[in-house]
Formats: C-alpha cells, structure tokens, sequence
C-alpha cells in the first residue's frame, strides 16, 4: 500500500511539474506580458532569495542554453545574459536593470558552484604519505598545535596527543580525505591568529603586562 501511494504522489509531482507548472507559467507571461525571470527579478529583493530563485527557473528549464548557464566560467556571464536576453526576445534598452539583477545572480550561481567542486575534489583526494605536499601540511599542522614539542617521528604515539586515534594519522583522513587536513590546518592557523590579536590588544591596554609577567616567571620559587 505503501508502495502504491509512493507511486501516485511520484505521478503527480511529475504531472505537475510537466504540465500544470508549465501551463501556469505560460498564462503568468501572457497575462503580465512578462517571462519568469523577469518576474523572479522584479519581484524580489537583491540576495539569496532571489538568486535561488533563478537557479531554480535555469535549472528546471526546457532550454539547453538556460541550464547550461548554471556551468559557464564567470568570465563568460556576461556574454551568457546577452544570449539568454536575445533568447527571451527581452530589449536591454528597456530593461536595463534585468541584464544587472541576473548577472549579479548568476556569478553567485557559478561562484558557489565552483566551490562546490573544488571542496568535493579536496574530499575526494586521498592523504598519501607518499606526496610530499601532503606531508608537508601534516608537519604544518603539527607545529601549529605543537609548536614548542619536537615531533620524535613521522609515526608516534605523540599524535594521540592533539587527537589522533592512532600512531599514524593518515587514516583519520580515510573519510574527508584532504579536505580534513586542510580544515585542522584553517582552524588552527585562525585560532593562533585570534591569539596573536588579543595578545597585542592586551599590550596596547597595559604596555607593563607583558614585562611584570617576564620577571614574574624568571622570579625564584619560594620569593
């Protein structure tokens, strides 16, 4: 039963989508006069609802060159808003502010989609002790938690120690691949940073600090 009510909503999410969805948007054009981008555009705000939006509407299209237009590199959009402009028959003289929103909204689009795939890349790549790169970011990371702590190997129980679950932290990485590493490194290296900016705010406030907790260190026990 379960199964067949699965079925029957599934059909008619198709059937709305390719027919009632479509039929809609074709009275919505012919009674503003209007295409649904230039209704996504003039009826909302510039920011994440508008962009989502229009992702939405490129993505959903029957037009090739529209959803192409989700993939193109950010130095071809310009080009890519005059095509789609010509496509709909939309005068840029007349709507000069169209030609605006939608560029705005498609370097977010392509942006974030790029980053997407480059983040997917890192977590698929896969730590190799053997790539010298690699090595190098995980020697980083150790001395960026450890800085005043000499690493006795590239295997050793010191690992444990900043939260490693075993001698070699390369199979930590087994599921976020390299993409882990470079988050440790990002969050550790912003950390030492927001230390450093307290620090000298804290000298700026009492230049003496920094001096009286010098002699206080050096001061004998028992004093």
């Amino acid at each position: 039963m379960k199964h067949f009510l699965r079925v029957v909503t599934q059909f008619f999410v198709f059937l709305y989508c390719k027919c009632l969805w479509r039929g809609l948007k074709f009275v919505a054009r012919k009674l503003t006069g209007r295409c649904e981008l230039q209704r996504i555009c003039y009826n909302n705000k510039h920011g994440a609802r508008r962009t989502l939006k229009i992702e939405s509407s490129l993505k959903y299209s029957k037009n090739e060159l529209l959803r192409s237009a989700l993939s193109v590199h950010p130095d071809k959009v310009e080009k890519t808003i005059d095509d789609i402009m010509a496509l709909k028959k939309i005068n840029p003289d007349t709507n000069p502010q169209l030609g605006i929103s939608l560029q705005a909204s498609l370097l977010q689009i392509v942006g974030y989609r790029g980053l997407v795939g480059e983040v997917e890349k890192l977590r698929r790549e896969p730590y190799d002790c053997e790539n010298g790169h690699h090595e190098t970011l995980l020697m980083q990371l150790w001395k960026e938690l450890r800085p005043d702590t000499p690493l006795s190997g590239r295997i050793s129980k010191q690992w444990c120690e900043i939260g490693f679950q075993g001698n070699d932290p390369k199979t930590d990485f087994r599921g976020m691949g390299l993409l882990g590493l470079h988050n440790l490194l990002t969050t550790t290296r912003g950390r030492r940073r927001k230390k450093e900016v307290i620090e000298r705010r804290l000298r700026l406030i009492d230049p003496l600090s920094s001096e009286r907790e010098r002699r206080l260190g050096s001061a004998p026990h028992g004093e």
